[in-house]
């Protein structure tokens, strides 16, 4: 007669959830990852049970050591700031440059609510106008107020996307261009190397006088100055992704080109289920530095030409010369670092959700 232990099949289920529950945690540590947040899984592990001491090592490395080093930064930056004296005064410390930040925040709650008065009064007006008979008269009046801040970085975003998709829209085909023929690529080659190194300075004053001969009005569905920055985008960002499209497109395994040809497949077929699957890795290494590129372009080029944005923002602040100038500029330079860090991790996501590697 044997013993049959009954907390058998109790621990045995235990062990199984145990297992589950690391198996969604390894899971989901690859998305955390992508989002920048790999320092919550030791915490997962560690609170069920995986060898804390192990995990709160990576959860020192993960999160203490950065957190550590932001802090230094900004305990040097406090100390050595006020010893910095400028003709606008000394330069702000880190509570100086958050007391503006909070002052372009109520500063920007401020112009909305005119901004939605004077929205509400021109609807009152028009609706006193249909109902009178005179629906004719009837018009739709832009507000003309300056700008907030936070209406400033919405329009630079819009105009680096846009910007960054007609580079794209270029840069991908032409890519494959060259990287499946060889003639291609010869005929491409010279160009990039010719127009790769142009300062967007250089193609300001260019696209500004083409843009203005062409599009002579602002009654479009795109403003000039809007065209203007986001082609000068377009013409820096697109070399990245081109080159590295046509390095992605030139670098598939020949045997794979083989069984292209053994199967017949047409120039679209090929493109669609050998090419893109095999070079998208590229070509998504190719666009993230295109829109770091184009992001770093864009603020020159408002700087520069005084177009909408956080670059018009940084020059008017430069040129105001008050007191609170040089503290409103640095969080304009936070603003830009931070939305470009985002920028980056959009694509970086994107590039975990279309492209598969060893881990996933």
């Amino acid at each position: 007669m044997t013993t049959v232990d009954p907390d058998f099949a109790t621990q045995e289920a235990k062990e199984a959830r145990r297992a589950r529950l690391f198996t969604r945690i390894n899971k989901a540590d690859n998305w955390f990852q992508v989002l920048g947040l790999a320092w919550v899984t030791p915490i997962l592990k560690a609170v069920a049970g995986d060898n804390p001491r192990a995990q709160m090592k990576d959860l020192w490395r993960l999160a203490a050591v950065p957190l550590l080093a932001i802090f230094a930064f900004l305990l040097m930056w406090g100390t050595l700031a006020p010893k910095v004296q400028t003709s606008l005064g000394a330069v702000p410390g880190p509570a100086a440059v958050w007391a503006e930040m909070v002052n372009l925040h109520e500063d920007a709650k401020a112009k909305g609510v005119k901004e939605a008065k004077f929205n509400a009064m021109v609807e009152k007006r028009n609706q006193k106008l249909i109902a009178d008979g005179r629906a004719d008269q009837v018009k739709s009046i832009a507000y003309t107020g300056a700008p907030s801040y936070y209406t400033q970085i919405w329009t630079s975003i819009k105009t680096v996307f846009f910007g960054f998709l007609i580079a794209t829209a270029f840069a991908v085909p032409l890519g494959i261009a060259a990287g499946l023929s060889p003639t291609a690529n010869a005929a491409l080659n010279p160009l990039i190397q010719i127009f790769k190194p142009v300062s967007p300075l250089a193609w300001l004053p260019i696209v500004t006088m083409v843009v203005s001969a062409v599009y002579a009005t602002n009654d479009g569905l795109f403003s000039k100055s809007f065209l203007i920055s986001a082609i000068t985008v377009t013409l820096c960002s697109l070399w990245p992704t081109l080159i590295n499209t046509a390095l992605g497109v030139a670098s598939i395994d020949k045997d794979l080109v083989n069984v292209s040809k053994v199967l017949k497949m047409n120039t679209y077929t090929k493109i669609i289920k050998l090419v893109l699957p095999s070079a998208l890795p590229l070509i998504f290494t190719g666009l993230r530095l295109s829109l770091g590129v184009g992001w770093m372009v864009l603020i020159a080029a408002e700087m520069l030409a005084q177009n909408p944005g956080l670059g018009k923002f940084v020059w008017d602040e430069f040129q105001n010369g008050s007191s609170s100038s040089l503290a409103r500029i640095m969080v304009a330079v936070f603003t830009i670092g931070v939305i470009g860090f985002l920028l980056d991790r959009v694509m970086f996501t994107l590039q975990s959700l279309f492209t598969f590697t060893n881990n996933r």
